[in-house]
C-alpha cells in the first residue's frame, strides 16, 4: 500500500478548466472515495492518476515516486471501470491471469496466483466458466481479481456499479469494503452516489466544478458539513437548505436542517405546514410539507405514525442539529 498525493494539480481542455488547483493526501491503506454531481471532475481526477489524461500542472506523487509523468505501467496502479471488459473466449481462470501471461511469467506461479485470487473473491467454483456463464457481481469480481493479481500499489475504481441493479449493488459494496479490509491496499473510488461513500469510504472528498468542498470521514462531512453544498449533497434524502426570509430570521445567509432533525405533531411547533405528498419506507416515513411563507420541507418521521396527505402539522427543529452558514 502507498501514500497518494496530489500538490496543485489542475486540468483544463483548451478555456475549460476542468480541476482546479486540487491539494490532496491520501494516507497509505485509505479507502478514499471522490464524490460529486455529475461534470463535478472526479473521473478526470482519477484518471489524471492513474496516467490515462494528462495533468496540466501540478505533480502526483504515488508512495516515494513523483509519477506526474510516468506511463500508467509504471505507477503501480490497477483501475477497474464501469464496464467489465472481460474476454468472453476465456475462462474466469485465464481473464484474472491474462496480464501474467503477457509477461511470459511460468504458467504454474501463473495458475497459483489465480487461486489465491479466487480464494480471496469466492470464485473458486467458477474458474473453468466464461464470462457470458456469469451474472454481474461475478463478472465483476472477476474484473477486480484481474487487478488484485498484479499486487498494485493502489487500486482505482471509476464507478465500478453502476452497472448492477440496486440489490446487487448493496451485495457488491459490503464486499468491495470486506476486500479492502483483508487486502489492506489504498484505494480511490469514484462514485456520484452518496450512499456508496458514506457506506464505503474511510475518506471521502466531495467535489464541485473541478474543486474539493470537503474532506473528512463519512460522519465528519455529514455531521459537520462546511458549505452548504455539502450540506445539500450528502445525505438522502438530502438536507432542507433555505436562503431568504427563514435565513435571515435565523441570523444567517443559509440555512439547513436535516430532515430526520425535524420533529413534526400536531401540537405547537416553530412552523406550521400542511403535508403535501408522503412517502412510506417502512421503518421510515418522509412528510414532504408546504410550509407557509417558506416553502418545502421534507420530515423523516418514525414508519409507525399515521399522517395524512392535506393534514395540518406543525414542525420544529431538533435544538443543536441546525447549519447556519456563514456560522
Amino acid at each position: 500500500m502507498s501514500r497518494v498525493v496530489l500538490k496543485n494539480l489542475k486540468k483544463s481542455f483548451g478555456a475549460v478548466d476542468v480541476i482546479q488547483g486540487v491539494d490532496l493526501e491520501i494516507e497509505p491503506g485509505e479507502f478514499c472515495v471522490f464524490v460529486g454531481p455529475s461534470g463535478c471532475g472526479k473521473s478526470t481526477l482519477l484518471r489524471m492518476i492513474s496516467g490515462l489524461e494528462e495533468a496540466t500542472s501540478g505533480t502526483i506523487g504515488i508512495g516515494d515516486k513523483n509519477v506526474t509523468h510516468s506511463d500508467p505501467s509504471q505507477r503501480g496502479i490497477a483501475m477497474v471501470f464501469q464496464s467489465y471488459a472481460l474476454y468472453p473466449h476465456l475462462t474466469v481462470a485465464e481473464n484474472i491471469g491474462f496480464g501474467l501471461s503477457l509477461k511470459r511469467m511460468p504458467k504454474p506461479e501463473i495458475a497459483s496466483r489465480v487461486q489465491e485470487v479466487a480464494r480471496v473473491l469466492q470464485l473458486e467454483s467458477l474458474l473453468d466458466r466464461r464470462p457470458k456463464e456469469l451474472s454481474g457481481g461475478q463478472r465483476q469480481r472477476v474484473a477486480i481479481g484481474r487487478s488484485i493479481i498484479r499486487n498494485p500499489k493502489v487500486f482505482l475504481f471509476d464507478e465500478p456499479l453502476s452497472n448492477l441493479d440496486a440489490a446487487l449493488r448493496s451485495q457488491m459494496r459490503i464486499e468491495l469494503t470486506e476486500l479492502h479490509e483483508r487486502l489492506g491496499t489504498t484505494m480511490i473510488y469514484v462514485t456520484h452516489d452518496q450512499t456508496e461513500a458514506m457506506t464505503m469510504g474511510t475518506k471521502i472528498v466531495v467535489l464541485n466544478r473541478g474543486k474539493i468542498e470537503q474532506v473528512g470521514t463519512p460522519m465528519e462531512v455529514y455531521q459537520n458539513p462546511v458549505t452548504p453544498f455539502v450540506a445539500g449533497f450528502i445525505g438522502s434524502p438530502k438536507m432542507n437548505i433555505f436562503e431568504g426570509k427563514l435565513a435571515h430570521e435565523m441570523g444567517c445567509s443559509t440555512y439547513g436542517i436535516r430532515p430526520e432533525h425535524i420533529t413534526v405533531s400536531d401540537g405547537a411547533g416553530k412552523w406550521t405546514g400542511r403535508i403535501r405528498h408522503i412517502e412510506r419506507l417502512g421503518a421510515d416515513t418522509l412528510l414532504h410539507v408546504d410550509v407557509q411563507d417558506i416553502g418545502q420541507m421534507v420530515a423523516r418521521v418514525d414508519g409507525s405514525l399515521d399522517f395524512a396527505s392535506n393534514q395540518s402539522v406543525n414542525l420544529t427543529p431538533m435544538a443543536g442539529k441546525e447549519f447556519r452558514y456563514p456560522s
